[in-house]
């Protein structure tokens, strides 16, 4: 009997279960709207203290700035202007891995004359390439400016260099502490050689520190103008020729702060014509939706074009949302192994549509452990009909649910975990003999389903 359950909540082409287990619910979508699923990727693995590496020392694979400026020189990530040839303005190489939300970050630089700086949680200027603004890791090859948080094209100057700030509604600092005598501090930072930065951006907290010693504090109390995420970048000023390099450039994605819970939207490819399987404008969507109505409790945040290329995509995550193609070209099959310690942190995962299969040798095994059941080629299928809903059971989704029919294509005689272990129904309806009368095929009809429908009736 269960092979033929549909359950699922009312979004357009859309079936749903929810499963329970350990301590976690785990949504999952087939046919429609909504989805979670989690994947970290395949480039460097952390190290002892859980920090990533973003730069590969040999390529800027993954940076993102003007080949006239940037360059790979041993080892390092190099920007450099000359008397022949200056910047007209301050311009960035970024990060195109993904967008940082809270985090620590590790980086060594040097730089000789001029001034630089690490962007971060910072915004892309609308019609200027490579131009960013937002907090900025400031330092410099003089001695002013190095450890304080700057904000580029966002409010200036927010906390000095041996400060502690509050920025408030009126979007301007107010000193509320002391780190140290500024030029004391100064003089942890070695001239024209090689320093490390650390950030640390928590909540609304922000602190930088240089060869280990804390130069500034900044707490955004702005709501107005804050920022809770944004692209990473690094810093070539106008001005004087200068030189500035990076190496060991390394993140840590931190757990939000109390209370508030991250969803990693990822989306597959394009795959069928414009308007129809919208992968990432579906994913835009219902980001944007939580972001504005539960910005407060909820992060959403969005990767495109497939599989993340950002080694921490899911490092912090709450729950994944994956809206891709399924079978044998599901998006998550190449990395089982790696998704496996991310469900075992308790993750939600769930699919959009099509990403609810995967093959039953590569992914079957895998979903019935981590979201209860899977669509199955050769056993499940999605033919179009009129379910009718009329009873619901009492569950946290159903709350305000009526009695409801509509004609969809509905995914059902799904493989489901034996004896329904875990599995909660949400909604459930006797599919026509019609729908199963098919000729066979992957996923049009065979026996199994014939028979179990007949079974039912």
């Amino acid at each position: 009997m269960p092979d033929c359950e549909i359950i699922g909540e009312k979004f357009p082409e859309s079936v749903v279960y929810l499963k329970t287990m350990k301590t976690r619910i785990v949504s999952l979508l087939s046919g429609g709207v909504l989805a979670l699923a989690a994947l970290p990727s395949s480039l460097p693995a952390a190290d002892a203290e859980g920090f990533t590496p973003i730069f590969d020392g040999n390529s800027l694979a993954g940076w993102d700035g003007n080949p006239g400026f940037w360059r790979v020189e041993d080892g390092t990530i190099t920007g450099q202007t000359t008397p022949e040839k200056p910047t007209p303005g301050n311009t960035f190489i970024i990060w195109r891995g993904g967008e940082l939300d809270d985090f620590e970050l590790k980086a060594e630089y040097r730089i000789v004359g001029g001034n630089s700086g690490i962007q971060y949680r910072s915004f892309e200027v609308p019609n200027e390439k490579w131009v960013v603004g937002g907090y900025q890791a400031d330092f410099e090859a003089g001695e002013t400016w190095s450890g304080l948080n700057y904000g580029e094209r966002f409010r200036g100057i927010l906390a000095k260099r041996g400060e502690k700030a509050v920025v408030g509604e009126n979007h301007q600092p107010t000193v509320t502490g002391v780190l140290g005598d500024a030029k004391e501090l100064q003089g942890k930072i070695k001239k024209e050689d090689w320093n490390e930065y650390h950030v640390v951006a928590k909540g609304y907290n922000f602190k930088h520190f240089i060869n280990g010693t804390q130069m500034s504090e900044l707490d955004d109390e702005d709501k107005e103008q804050r920022r809770a995420g944004g692209v990473l970048a690094l810093q070539l000023h106008a001005g004087d020729p200068m030189k500035v390099q990076f190496r060991n450039i390394r993140i840590k994605r931190l757990p939000l702060e109390a209370g508030r819970k991250k969803v990693v939207f990822v989306a597959g490819n394009p795959s069928h014509g414009w308007g129809s399987h919208e992968h990432r404008a579906g994913n835009l969507l219902l980001a944007n939706a939580l972001n504005t109505n539960m910005g407060d409790k909820i992060l959403a945040v969005n990767y495109d074009g497939g599989w993340p290329k950002d080694p921490t995509a899911f490092d912090n995550a709450d729950a994944v949302v994956m809206f891709c193609d399924g079978g044998g070209g599901h998006m998550v099959v190449p990395h089982l192994a790696e998704l496996a310690p991310v469900m075992a942190r308790g993750v939600g995962l769930g699919c959009i549509h099509y990403a609810v299969e995967v093959e039953k040798e590569r992914g079957g095994k895998e979903f019935l452990e981590w979201t209860g059941g899977y669509f199955e080629t050769k056993w499940s299928v999605n033919p179009h009909w009129e379910a009718e809903f009329t009873r619901f059971p009492e569950h946290a989704v159903t709350r305000g649910v009526k009695p409801f029919k509509t004609n969809d294509e509905w995914y059902y005689h799904m493989r489901f975990r034996e004896n329904m272990e875990g599995v909660t129904p949400i909604l459930s309806a006797l599919p026509p003999e019609g729908t199963a009368k098919g000729p066979d095929g992957d996923h049009s009809g065979n026996a199994d389903v014939r028979a179990a429908v007949l079974e039912r009736k």
